[in-house]
């Protein structure tokens, strides 16, 4: 079946009532929708509403904290702490942020580490949400409860993905660099498994150590795992990066795998700079400009269309979303339907049914 586009407000108040229906409290709970269709207007369709399905049983278990506060473990102007007591990520990050920012346009630069996040998402959209107000913003997550990868050399997950992201004002839109540790992610692993589908490229890893393209090994008994970026050949790179992540969200937040969570959840570390605290932001965007320009007049490979800088393919699909409605494939739409039946709430129909 073709995917199904449907009106950025519908989906909006389909995730809210899901999400409220399920006992997220309504302020949090419109957050959370909100930033989640802005996902999906990216085209990142696999950290969108396609979340919810997931989020509704934590909920109802109490492993997503409804309501409440987080907690300011240290404050100390430029670098913070916070305890989220697993609050949904969205609600935490959208706060983060913002003092992140504030505080960036005071002194220069501002540093925030939080534990104990309930999962917060695409990092995009919040790297996004810093650059469309002239900030740079690094963005870096994991879950110490989480074991998907296995570290290069060996073959029991250990680590989760480990997406890390940087979004920068760019030439008419921002720049978005939004990539992980490992070669693939959890949720297209998902994604892959839902459909009965294999990957295209040995991405898998299984307990024997052999590559493979059958994303089911994670459900094997041992387990399989998802390979670090460089695959069989450079994975030494991932899994460098992998560590580094995992000592910037828990080491630095002062909570991890240590401490032995048994939660799904969010470490975070979250970076924001203010261009004019440097070089200044004209010049800044000078720099930028210039090197987007050259990147995307650089010769393609053969048969391949032009080089695309990071944020171009983005700034299209919510550019497409605005025009045409906001695209879901047709997995995710499956999964949300059910979501909707099992708590009564009606579906909306998809632009130009």
């Amino acid at each position: 079946m073709t995917d199904l586009r449907f009106a950025r407000d519908d989906l909006k108040t389909l995730a809210q009532t899901l999400l409220t229906r399920a006992g997220l409290d309504p302020e949090m709970a419109e957050v959370v929708a909100e930033l989640l269709i802005r996902t999906d207007e990216l085209g990142v369709t696999t950290h969108g509403i396609s979340m919810v399905p997931y989020y509704l049983p934590e909920l109802k278990s109490g492993n997503m904290t409804a309501s409440g506060e987080h907690e300011v473990v240290r404050d100390n102007k430029v670098t913070m702490v916070w305890d989220g007591n697993y609050l949904p990520g969205h609600w935490l990050m959208s706060q983060a942020l913002d003092l992140c920012i504030e505080r960036a346009g005071t002194f220069g630069m501002a540093a925030l580490a939080l534990r104990r996040s309930h999962h917060i998402g695409c990092l995009s959209t919040f790297t996004s949400m810093a650059a469309d107000r002239g900030f740079v913003c690094y963005i870096a997550t994991s879950d110490p409860s989480g074991k998907w990868v296995a570290p290069f050399g060996g073959t029991e997950p250990l680590f989760t993905p480990n997406p890390w992201a940087v979004g920068y004002p760019g030439d008419g839109h921002p720049v978005l660099i939004d990539t992980c540790s490992s070669i693939t992610t959890v949720s297209k692993v998902r994604e892959h498994i839902n459909k009965g589908t294999q990957f295209d490229h040995p991405w898998m890893l299984d307990a024997n150590g052999e590559a493979t393209t059958d994303p089911a090994v994670v459900n094997a008994t041992p387990k399989g795992s998802i390979l670090p970026v460089g695959g069989m050949d450079h994975g030494h790179k991932g899994y460098a990066t992998g560590l580094m992540i995992e000592m910037m969200t828990q080491a630095l937040a002062g909570h991890g795998r240590a401490e032995a969570p048994t939660r799904w959840g969010g470490n975070v570390f979250v970076q924001v700079f203010d261009p004019e605290a440097f070089g200044g932001s004209a010049p800044f965007l000078r720099e930028v400009g210039a090197l987007n320009d050259a990147c995307r007049k650089n010769r393609p490979i053969p048969g391949l269309p032009s080089v695309r800088v990071p944020g171009d393919r983005a700034h299209e699909n919510v550019t497409r979303s605005q025009t045409e409605g906001v695209r879901l494939p047709d997995e995710v739409w499956t999964r949300v339907a059910a979501s909707a039946a099992e708590f009564d709430v009606s579906l909306p129909g998809p632009v130009g049914a």
